[in-house]
């Protein structure tokens, strides 16, 4: 009986204590921000997993796809893939670009005659396709004119210089790779 009088003021005592004490904390304590959540979600909405880029296999089929087509790019005074792409371009803008030109590069020139020229396109293609695809909730925040206008600029180099532009693309996907990893 004792033990019961001993647990029974025990008990009563945490009931009074939580509720002079903890429950005034907790209907006092700031509310988050009205879709803080929906913030933290988007910003994460444009990063990629580590594990993606960790797939030796994957890297090893990107890297001699690129170093295959190198060896056929004539042109050495051009680059598509580089830090000029990120001109004008903010810090937090970068993943959502990387993500554009991934799209670009595989729809224009890996998902054409070149998966039949080069061994181990469709693989990579259908890599970077997982890529863009994990980022389709990725979106730009802020001004778009610079992407568009660094966009286009690769885009318009790329189709100047014809079927090397192509080669060219694909001797870059190392770079593409490396940068789509950093940004």
């Amino acid at each position: 009986m004792a033990s019961l009088q001993t647990l029974t003021k025990s008990l009563s005592g945490w009931v009074v204590f939580c509720c002079c004490c903890c429950l005034p904390l907790l209907l006092t304590s700031p509310l988050p921000p009205k879709g803080a959540g929906l913030a933290s979600t988007a910003h994460h909405a444009c990063r990629l997993r580590k594990i993606n880029f960790q797939q030796p296999y994957i890297r090893n089929r990107t890297y001699t796809l690129a170093k295959m087509a190198r060896v056929l790019d004539q042109d050495t005074d051009n680059r598509l893939i580089g830090q000029h792409l990120y001109l004008n371009v903010k810090e937090n803008n970068r993943c959502y670009m990387m993500k554009k030109i991934v799209e670009i590069v595989v729809k224009d020139v890996l998902l054409t005659e070149a998966k039949d020229q080069y061994p181990y396109v469709e693989e990579v293609a259908q890599f970077l396709a997982s890529l863009t695809s994990e980022l389709s909730r990725c979106k730009f925040s802020g001004h778009r004119e610079h992407i568009e206008k660094n966009l286009e600029e690769m885009k318009s180099k790329m189709k100047q210089l014809g079927e090397n532009g192509k080669t060219k693309a694909i001797g870059e996907l190392d770079l593409l790779f490396d940068y789509t990893e950093n940004a």
